[in-house]
């Protein structure tokens, strides 16, 4: 019963528009919220030596969606817009709209843009079921969330995203996956695959060693999974690029490649990190209202959907580096060369076969399921 008392708190908060972590939320069951806080306290030693050498991606990846950004304006029929001031869970400080102002394509880029103004829009998530445009709430920005649900949604494969960051205090770029289903109850126990998040570049770094000047570089990639929060978990590696370089000078493509009880994480084929079903769980709900363990490689085993979002401020960039938010940098854009989705075609009902594997890349340790 206690674990059943803890979710019916998570249905509250929901319904509240409370949360913490990545994702939203397709019922009741579902916490609504966005990418991850404090995401560097618990990651794979971030003073390991990054590799540098890409590796030659396996030529058995086979194209099968993607979106150029070619056309002037944004596929409808590949994105939705999210449109809400609900804050993601993380009190972060921008309305998604789907404004042209904040969301376009500009010579073959999508820019995603966060603005410094005041706006009033919808107080909870798009998915909550007690969303209602008159319920309103006003934030100091505005920016964009655009996702591939019912639209794009797969179960492994090789995702490649070229995109070029903003920079700047309060900066939270993301292009991730979240569970299209739900199929292990509300966020995490569903699952999260953040393919690259950043926070706060070309500040003053925090990172362990660094010196004063040393510019904030590191681009993360992380799993969130376990049990429906705030019994929930997370783990994931940081990466810096090779010679110094800073992910929001240039375009470089992010990617992961996903299958059957494995996720690998690439920055321009560059294989930084390993996460296998050996370091993640998913513990939730049957219709019994019993805490059962999810089988196999659960939760990350079920349709994913992508996202690209630029978020402002937040419980992680907000409290990480120099603190808060620069309202000085704004507009800053998130922009987008392409999206591209392949299947493996040795095996496309488990993704294996096709992997890219690079000699350094880090095998992260993850989290053991506690005992039931």
């Amino acid at each position: 019963m206690q674990h059943l008392t803890l979710l019916l708190i998570a249905c509250l908060m929901t319904l509240l528009g409370c949360g913490g972590g990545s994702g939203n939320n397709t019922n009741t069951t579902n916490i609504s919220t966005t990418p991850a806080t404090d995401i560097s306290s618990d990651h794979a030693s971030e003073e390991s030596k990054d590799p540098t050498t890409a590796s030659v991606v396996n030529n058995q990846w086979q194209l099968i969606w993607q979106d150029e950004f070619n056309d002037n304006n944004i596929d409808l029929n590949k994105w939705s817009f999210e449109v809400n001031c609900f804050g993601g869970g993380n009190d972060e400080q921008q309305c998604y709209t789907d404004r042209e102002d904040n969301a376009f394509i500009e010579q073959g880029i999508l820019k995603i843009v966060a603005l410094k103004e005041n706006f009033t829009g919808p107080a909870a998530h798009d998915d909550d079921t007690n969303y209602n445009a008159m319920n309103t709430r006003t934030l100091p920005y505005t920016s964009a969330r655009l996702r591939s649900k019912n639209k794009g949604d797969w179960t492994y494969g090789r995702f490649e995203i070229s995109a070029k960051l903003p920079q700047g205090q309060g900066t939270w770029p993301a292009i991730w996956m979240l569970p299209t289903d739900w199929a292990y109850g509300g966020w995490a126990g569903s699952g999260e695959i953040d393919i690259m998040e950043a926070v706060n570049l070309k500040t003053q770094s925090d990172e362990a060693g660094a010196s004063s000047g040393d510019e904030e570089s590191r681009v993360h990639g992380t799993l969130h999974y376990g049990r429906a929060w705030p019994e929930n978990v997370y783990s994931g590696k940081g990466f810096n690029l090779p010679d110094g370089v800073n992910p929001a000078d240039g375009f470089h493509e992010y990617a992961v490649e996903w299958q059957a009880g494995e996720i690998r994480w690439y920055v321009d084929d560059i294989h930084f990190a390993t996460q296998r079903d050996t370091g993640w769980y998913s513990q939730y709900m049957n219709d019994e209202g019993l805490l059962i363990n999810g089988e196999g490689g659960a939760p990350f085993d079920q349709k994913f959907h992508l996202l690209l979002n630029f978020a402002v401020g937040g419980n992680w960039s907000a409290s990480v580096n120099e603190k808060g938010i620069n309202d000085s940098v704004f507009p800053q854009s998130l922009e987008i060369d392409y999206v591209r989705v392949y299947e493996c075609s040795v095996s496309p009902l488990t993704g294996a076969g096709c992997a890219t594997i690079g000699d350094d890349a880090i095998l992260v340790e993850g989290k053991q399921a506690p005992a039931l």
